[in-house]
């Protein structure tokens, strides 16, 4: 079973990450999200699950607003090929999640650490970054900083680099 809400929230309190959360009707896009901006400060996420032809899985978490190059991102994140998007199955077996509520805190169920994570060197340089807490009825924001020591307590590296153009 993929971990709760509440128990991602008691994991960051654990590390000692203090977050703040909005609800708010669900969100799918981030056409929908950005409704929310003025209310909700710092950089937000869109969040890609990709694949390659060996079945190597990679979150890629940029900018809301950042233009990424499918077709080279290979290159970047190491992948064996170009990649494609994840199968809905795979991404609730390994973050525990939907389409449309895809999160960097989803690696809270990677206890196989399939995943490789990318983290955007932009989406990094804001002092607070915005992710949904494994539901996109909810907005967490967490320092830059413990994002990467969020993601580091999961067994995963936080491979920073920069992937939008």
């Amino acid at each position: 079973m993929p971990k709760t809400e509440a128990e991602l929230f008691a994991f960051l309190a654990r590390l000692g990450i203090e977050v703040s959360t909005r609800r708010h009707p669900p969100l799918f896009t981030v056409a929908d999200s950005q409704a929310l901006r003025g209310e909700i400060a710092g950089g937000h996420t869109k969040n890609l699950f990709l694949k390659d032809k060996k079945d190597n899985f990679f979150l890629v978490s940029v900018d809301e607003e950042a233009v990424v190059d499918l077709k080279q991102i290979h290159h970047l994140i190491g992948a064996a090929g170009r990649v494609s998007f994840g199968r809905p199955e795979m991404l609730m077996e390994l973050l525990g999640v939907v389409p449309g509520a895809v999160t960097v805190f989803g690696l809270i169920n990677d206890t196989e650490r399939r995943i490789k994570v990318v983290l955007d060197e932009e989406l990094m340089s804001h002092a607070v970054v915005n992710a949904h807490p494994l539901t996109n009825e909810a907005t967490t924001s967490i320092a830059a900083a413990d994002l990467v020591k969020f993601v580091e307590a999961t067994g995963h590296d936080a491979v920073i680099l920069k992937v939008s153009a």
